[in-house]
């Protein structure tokens, strides 16, 4: 329990100063997105597959691979049921808010909170592939065909998943271990280093995209905010917990761990999807804020309550 609170607090502390650098402009906006994006296709690759070099794949991809996956799903149909079914909300500003419910922040917060609060940056590798590989494709598909860009969709959106970064960084690593094939330690150390770059890289970033934001203003849509977030902070961390201690029968460890992973605020993923289409941006960018706010407190509390069972 030390150790998680000690975790949270060494995150807390470094997002505190990139809120800082963010409100005394110490940095450019560009800068700040060339940061993410250097982040993003540089250093998490370079974690990954380092990381997976030295991890069990048999522990990695099992239930909690599963259990994730069912969690997204239910959230996903329980934001369809209210906006698109009672709600009546367009079609794409449905899909928008599904996924502003459901796709977790496992890249900029999952990693650091996997690495210092469950102790292994590996738990976060499951969901980073799952939400790579296949809830980004169906988040653009199901977009241009509800925007009638269908045309244009299935190809593309195919070709830009099989070269995603994160995606060929795991396939890579996850093959090299399964495989037992050695790697020469000088092979190895340049994408270790750039890898233990990302973490902190990662949380200075998120501080400084905290500063200046204005969430859930007057005539933005925030019911459906407050909607995708109680669906992300709530709902979906306990469908997790539920399947995992009833369904699956996890062991402590990783019923935690699937649990906080559940638990982590809205990607920021889903706003650039939105802007791409130029649907539903204000609905991503507020429920993204709001639910990274939100997720302090919530994933501390499912750290204490699950750590001692």
């Amino acid at each position: 329990m030390t150790g998680a609170l000690q975790g949270f607090a060494v995150i807390g502390v470094i997002i505190a100063i990139g809120y800082g650098v963010g409100r005394l402009g110490l940095v450019s906006a560009r800068a700040e997105n060339d940061l993410s994006r250097l982040v993003m296709f540089v250093m998490i690759p370079c974690l990954l597959v380092t990381m997976l070099l030295e991890a069990d794949i048999g522990q990695l991809f099992s239930s909690l691979l599963v259990v994730s996956l069912l969690a997204a799903v239910l959230t996903i149909g329980c934001y369809l049921l209210v906006a698109g079914w009672l709600w009546k909300r367009d079609a794409p500003e449905t899909i928008i808010g599904s996924f502003a419910a459901s796709f977790a922040n496992t890249g900029n917060i999952g990693i650091p909170v996997s690495m210092y609060v469950l102790g292994s940056a590996a738990y976060a590798a499951p969901v980073l592939v799952l939400q790579a590989a296949v809830f980004t494709p169906l988040a653009l598909v199901a977009l241009d065909i509800a925007t009638a860009d269908a045309a244009r969709s299935s190809r593309r959106v195919i070709a830009q998943a099989m070269v995603n970064p994160v995606l060929i960084a795991t396939v890579v690593g996850v093959t090299v271990a399964a495989l037992g094939i050695p790697v020469p330690k000088f092979v190895v150390d340049p994408f270790r280093l750039v890898g233990e770059a990302a973490v902190p890289i990662m949380l200075l970033t998120f501080g400084m995209s905290l500063s200046g934001q204005r969430p859930l203003a007057p005539g933005t849509g925030r019911r459906d905010v407050i909607l995708a977030t109680a669906l992300k902070l709530a709902f979906m961390p306990v469908a997790a917990w539920v399947l995992g201690r009833f369904v699956f029968a996890m062991e402590p460890k990783q019923l935690l761990a699937v649990t906080v992973l559940a638990a982590l605020p809205t990607a920021q993923n889903v706003l650039a999807i939105a802007q791409r289409h130029q649907r539903g941006e204000i609905l991503a960018r507020d429920t993204a804020l709001v639910t990274t706010l939100g997720s302090i407190p919530v994933l501390l509390t499912v750290t204490l309550l699950l750590s001692g069972t």
